[in-house]
């Protein structure tokens, strides 16, 4: 899904930000977020900044502008239908979703929907669980507009330097290949210590 949507934005040029801003506007709505490649496909995006594909600006504002409305979207559903949304699929299939947004939200107060947005798993449901418990509206907007600023840039700005750098690096040196092996290698065994260690 990825590749189709970059494929996309590489072929429509004065469409790309529109689709950037609707994909992390999925991603952020509580119901269609596990289908929507959001945060892959502006690290993707970010990696074409440097050929001059996409320009830095408009991809950041054009996320940024997306993840907002889609949090303010969840949050305006939650304040107003909180008796029906655990009734709503996916909730009727996975109501530990919720039960896991409404327990950050108890543990971490307002503050959740700014640090919510960077927490995979519960990222798309905190805004929702911030309107059932009627969160004040001022409150909400700051959180949601500020973590959608920053978050924006940290998920760009890796991918505009693997971008920069790949398009510098010779990929036929031998050095250059084991050094990236290496790297490879080292995520690996990483991933593995990390997953034994909390098992």
């Amino acid at each position: 899904m990825v590749d189709w949507i970059l494929e996309l934005i590489r072929q429509n040029e004065i469409l790309a930000y529109v689709i950037i801003a609707l994909i992390c506007f999925g991603e952020s709505l509580a119901f269609i977020s596990l289908l929507t490649p959001g945060f892959a496909v502006m690290v993707a995006a970010g990696a074409l900044v440097p050929s001059g594909a996409l320009s830095l600006w408009p991809l950041l504002i054009a996320g940024a502008i997306g993840a907002t409305m889609g949090d303010a979207l969840s949050y305006w559903i939650g304040l107003r239908f909180k008796h029906v949304v655990p009734s709503l699929w996916p909730f009727t299939r996975h109501p530990d979703w919720l039960e896991r947004g409404h327990a950050f939200f108890n543990r971490h107060g307002g503050i959740s929907v700014f640090v919510g947005r960077f927490f995979g798993p519960v990222r798309a449901v905190i805004p929702l669980a911030a309107g059932m418990m009627e969160m004040p509206a001022r409150n909400f907007w700051i959180a949601n507009i500020g973590s959608a600023i920053v978050w924006a840039p940290a998920v760009v700005l890796p991918g505009a330097a693997l971008g920069w750098s790949l398009e510098r690096l010779n990929l036929e040196n031998p050095v250059v290949q084991g050094a990236l092996w290496g790297a490879a290698a080292f995520l690996v065994a990483g991933y593995f210590l990390v997953k034994r260690l909390k098992s």
